[in-house]
C-alpha cells in the first residue's frame, strides 16, 4: 500500500505542475510578458498559453521515447529516477528568470510525465491482480485527479497572492518528497530484459493503437481547449472576482477525481461502451458550458461535468491502449499520456488562436466541442474497424 500512495504522490506532483500553470496563465503573462500585458491582456495571455504547449509536447516526445527505451530495466529504479528528474526540472521552472527560459523548463519537465505514468500503471496493475487493469490504471491517475482537488488550487492561490514562482516551488517539493518515498517503499520490480527499442516501438505498425491515440489526442483537445482558459472564464465572463478561480479548480478537481475512480470501474465492466457513452457526454457537457459560462453557478455546474466525464474517458483510453498494443506494454501504457498530451496541446493552441482572433473566452469551449466530436467519430471507426478485424487483447 505504501508503494502505490509514493507513486500516487508522484502523480500528484505531475498533476499540479500540468495544470496550475492555467489558473495563473493572467498572474504569468504579466510577469513575463510585460509590454505584452500593457499592450492587450488576452494577447499577453495567448502567448503564455505557450507553456502549455512546450510542457504537453515534451510529454509527447518523452512518452514512447523513454518508456521504450527503459522497458528492460527494473520498473522500481525507473520510477525513482523519472521521479529524480521531475523534481530538478520543475526546480528550474522556479528558479530561471525569462520567458524563454521558463518555456525551455516546461518542456523538460513534460518529458518523463508519460513515462512515471505509464510504468507506474504497469506496477499497480500487476499488484492489484487480473481483472483489474482499469482500476491499477485509474489508481495511478488518483494523484492527478486529487491535485487538482487540492494541489492545483493551493498552488494557484499561492501563485495568485505570492508571486508564480511559489506554486513550482511547491511543486519540486513534491516530487522530492515522491523521489524519497519511492527510493524506501516500492519493491524490486523487474522489467522485461528481452525488450528492446526497436521491439517496444512495434506498437506504432498497430493499426488500432493509432485510431486509439487520435481518440485520446483529438478528443481530450476538447477539455484542454476550455481547461486552458478557465481562469479568464471565470473573471471576464463570468465577471467573478479574481479569488473565485481556484473554488472554481477545486469543483473541476472533484469531478475529475471521482470521474476517474467511476471511469476505472466501468471500464472493467464495460470498455466499449464506457468510451462511446463518455464521448457523447463530452461534447454534451461541453456544448452546455459555453452556453452557460456568463452564470457563475451554471459555470460551476458545468465545469464539475466536464472534468467528470473528461476523467472517466483516462483511465478508459489507457486500458484499450495497452489491449490493442499487443506485447508492448510499456510504451502503450506511456502513449496515452503522449496522445492526452497532444489533446493538450493542440487544445490550448487553438484555444489561444480563436482568442487571439477576437471571439472571446468563451470561443476556446466551442472548439473543445468540435475537437470531441471528432473524437467520437474516431471511437466509432476504431470500433466498426475492429468488428471486422478482430484484436488480439493483452494478457
Amino acid at each position: 500500500m505504501w508503494a502505490l500512495l509514493s507513486l500516487a504522490i508522484g502523480s500528484f506532483g505531475i498533476g499540479m505542475t500540468e495544470f496550475v500553470v492555467m489558473g495563473l496563465l493572467p498572474n504569468i503573462a504579466a510577469d513575463l510578458h510585460p509590454a505584452a500585458w500593457a499592450a492587450s491582456p488576452e494577447d499577453a495571455v495567448a502567448g503564455a498559453g505557450w507553456l502549455i504547449t512546450l510542457y504537453a509536447l515534451g510529454v509527447v516526445v518523452g512518452a514512447p521515447t523513454i518508456a521504450a527505451s527503459v522497458a528492460k530495466y527494473p520498473r522500481h529504479r525507473v520510477m525513482l529516477a523519472l521521479a529524480a528528474a521531475l523534481t530538478v526540472f520543475n526546480a528550474l521552472t522556479f528558479v530561471l528568470p525569462t520567458f524563454e527560459l521558463v518555456a525551455a523548463s516546461r518542456f523538460l519537465a513534460g518529458l518523463p510525465h508519460g513515462a512515471y505514468f505509464g510504468i507506474g500503471a504497469l506496477v499497480a496493475a500487476d499488484v492489484l491482480g487480473p481483472g483489474k487493469r482499469a482500476k491499477g490504471v485509474a489508481f495511478v491517475l488518483t494523484g492527478l485527479t486529487v491535485a487538482n482537488v487540492v494541489g492545483v488550487p493551493i498552488g494557484t492561490f499561492l501563485g495568485q497572492q505570492y508571486g508564480w514562482r511559489m506554486a513550482f516551488a511547491l511543486v519540486a517539493a513534491i516530487f522530492a518528497l515522491a523521489t524519497v518515498m519511492i527510493a524506501f517503499t516500492v519493491p524490486p520490480h523487474a522489467g522485461d530484459p528481452g525488450r528492446t527499442l526497436r521491439a517496444e516501438l512495434g506498437a506504432f505498425r498497430i493499426g488500432q493503437v493509432w485510431l486509439t491515440l487520435g481518440v485520446g489526442a483529438i478528443g481530450f483537445g476538447g477539455f484542454f481547449a476550455a481547461y486552458s482558459y478557465i481562469a479568464s472564464i471565470v473573471t471576464d465572463v463570468a465577471g467573478s472576482p479574481e479569488w473565485v478561480v481556484p473554488i472554481i479548480l477545486v469543483v473541476m478537481g472533484v469531478g475529475m477525481t471521482a470521474g476517474n475512480l467511476v471511469g476505472g470501474h466501468l471500464a472493467d465492466l464495460d470498455l466499449k461502451r464506457t468510451l462511446l457513452g463518455g464521448m457523447v457526454l463530452l461534447i454534451a457537457v461541453q456544448v452546455l458550458l459555453a452556453l452557460t459560462a456568463q452564470w457563475i453557478v451554471a459555470l460551476g455546474f458545468f465545469v464539475f461535468a466536464v472534468g467528470f466525464v473528461s476523467s472517466v474517458l483516462s483511465p478508459t483510453i489507457q486500458t484499450r491502449l495497452m489491449d490493442v498494443a499487443g506485447d508492448n506494454q510499456s510504451i502503450a501504457a506511456a502513449l496515452n499520456h503522449s496522445a492526452l498530451n497532444i489533446g493538450n496541446a493542440s487544445g490550448a493552441f487553438l484555444g489561444g488562436v480563436v482568442i487571439a482572433a477576437g471571439f472571446g473566452f468563451v470561443a476556446p469551449v466551442w472548439v473543445g466541442v468540435a475537437l470531441a466530436a471528432a473524437g467520437l467519430a474516431l471511437t466509432l471507426v476504431s470500433f466498426r474497424w475492429e468488428a471486422r478485424r478482430p484484436v488480439l487483447v493483452a494478457a
